[in-house]
């Protein structure tokens, strides 16, 4: 009976082993293959990223020449207030200028747009930039530590120049979302070597498991790294690995365990959590309310996005709104919010027609032609009419396509929605949008709106921006509002719409709802409508 036993088992042992082979020589093939195909996507991604970072670089640089060439040739070179005005509308017409200097002798910084108070600076590398031998390529160093690039021209026969700093980050390229955890590393230098920026850490040993490409700008110089994981193409190709498996006697072990680790590795990952949440709608709207500065009345909302955990944890939108970005998952997400406020609020706004209701938009949507529709279709069997809905264009990348993007927003506004412009004055948004994408509210960013009265730059910028707005038939929104005194020179300066703390924060639904009705009760009440201010308290509570 042993054996017979011994024997079944040498037979199966044999059998299992023959298997194995068999079904290893073409698992064996399976892997030859598909390694060359990761090896080839990953250096042609790797490659293309690289060279859409120059392509982003060489772009700003030019900008940024432009502004200055500008200065020059209306001949700044002095810190007299006319120079320094030029300097100042320079700067804020160049988005990526953090600031316009005039230098002397020996690189000394005489004033910038910001007058004569400017913080130290210290030069740490400088090379011409393969323009003529017009320009320099400086990297410095300013008081708080911050590193800065500085494009430096040559004014008045060489007794000053003019240098236009722009933040190092603003080289660099969104190869992957912030903290990936896939560890890619992008790096830009001067032509001589010198650093001007890098994103992640720069992988110190394993090579072989990276992807590596190196792009030189032909007109400045300079030069791209991108160093990216091999993990990171061969995760995109994890199907065909375990389809390949089928073929080894022991599929049905490793689906197993495969199936074991799965919910592990999908808390892991950041995208798909993100997935798993919003599959949960765990997504909530909360609501800013918009005030008439002038009579006290609810002019609407902006619906907020938050992340409530089963917890009950609320996660601010600045932890997940980059990662649904780059990830496309930000459309999923925000025509779950605008399905959620319809449900929510949808009786409440749809019977007041003044009341407006806004949507964070992400610019990258307003260039698909097929959200029109997808807008139209959600508001279809809600209450609240396309002429309530306001689109606000949150872009944190430059809109490539404005053909396009003017084609969607013009269709958009023809449907009755209207399309604003969320932080004017800051990112890549700037006058170009409210020039070439028609739109029909500018919301001035809190920054500029907490200078307002201190600051007198700052308040001739907001004056700007209103007259402009005004000009273009334009309404105006102010943000981040968190005083009276600021209600009162925010008025001064004919600004009709504002939203902050001062009236209330972000409301949840329910509570919003219950702001809409007594406001409705104190708009009738009153005789004389002021600024509720009791908004941030009692129901706002």
């Amino acid at each position: 009976m042993s054996l017979i036993v011994r024997a079944f088992t040498r037979q199966n042992i044999v059998a299992i082993a023959v298997g194995v082979l068999v079904a290893g020589a073409p698992l064996i093939a399976f892997n030859f293959w598909l390694s060359g195909v990761i090896d080839r996507q990953g250096q042609e991604e790797t490659v293309s990223s690289a060279k859409r970072a120059v392509t982003l670089a060489e772009q700003r640089v030019a900008q940024v020449m432009r502004a200055v060439d500008g200065l020059a040739a209306r001949a700044v070179g002095s810190c007299g207030q006319v120079h320094i005005e030029a300097m100042q509308q320079a700067a804020f017409l160049t988005p990526p200028v953090k600031e316009i200097a005039l230098l002397g002798s020996a690189g000394v910084t005489l004033c910038t747009n910001r007058g004569l108070g400017f913080s130290e600076r210290k030069l740490l590398s400088s090379e011409p930039l393969m323009v003529g031998g017009v320009y320099a390529l400086d990297i410095v160093r300013i008081a708080d530590g911050q590193h800065m690039v500085q494009l430096r021209r040559a004014i008045g026969g060489g007794r000053h120049d003019l240098a236009a700093s722009v933040s190092a980050t603003l080289f660099l390229p969104q190869v992957s979302a912030e903290d990936d955890p896939l560890g890619v590393y992008v790096a830009v230098q001067t032509g001589a070597g010198a650093t001007i920026g890098e994103i992640g850490a720069r992988p110190i040993a394993n090579y072989a498991n990276y992807f590596m490409a190196s792009q030189r700008s032909d007109k400045y110089g300079f030069s791209v790294e991108v160093m990216s994981p091999r993990g990171r193409i061969a995760a995109g190709h994890a199907d065909l690995k375990w389809f390949g498996l089928f073929f080894t006697g022991v599929i049905v072990v490793v689906l197993a365990a495969f199936a074991m680790l799965m919910p592990k590795r999908r808390l892991d990952n950041p995208v798909a959590e993100l997935e798993r949440a919003l599959a949960a709608g765990e997504f909530v709207p909360y609501y800013q309310p918009i005030v008439d500065i002038r009579s006290g009345q609810l002019r609407g909302a902006e619906v907020l996005v938050r992340w409530r955990k089963p917890d009950g944890t609320l996660v601010l939108p600045g932890s997940f709104i980059p990662l649904a970005e780059s990830s496309g998952l930000i459309r999923a997400m925000t025509f779950d919010l605008m399905r959620r406020v319809c449900i929510e609020a949808g009786s409440v706004i749809g019977c007041r027609p003044a009341l407006k209701i806004s949507f964070n938009f992400a610019g990258m949507l307003f260039a698909d032609e097929t959200i029109i529709k997808d807008v139209r279709n959600t508001f279809a069997v809600s209450p609240i009419k396309l002429s309530q809905v306001v689109l606000e264009v949150t872009e944190r990348d430059p809109i490539e396509n404005f053909i396009l993007t003017r084609q969607v927003i013009a269709a958009l506004q023809g449907l009755g929605v209207r399309i604003a412009i969320d932080d004017v004055g800051t990112g890549h948004s700037g006058l170009s949008y409210m020039l070439k994408l028609g739109v029909d509210i500018i919301k001035i960013d809190k920054m500029f709106v907490d200078a307002i009265g201190t600051d007198r730059n700052s308040t001739t910028i907001v004056e700007t921006l209103i007259d402009l707005a005004h000009n273009m038939r334009m309404d105006v929104v102010a943000e981040g509002v968190e005083n009276f005194e600021q209600v009162m020179h925010l008025r001064e300066l004919g600004i009709r719409s504002a939203q902050g703390y001062v009236f209330a924060p972000p409301l949840p639904g329910s509570a919003f709802l219950q702001l809409v009705e007594a406001m409705d009760t104190l708009n009738v009440d009153s005789a004389e409508p002021a600024i509720p201010a009791a908004i941030a308290g009692g129901v706002a509570a």
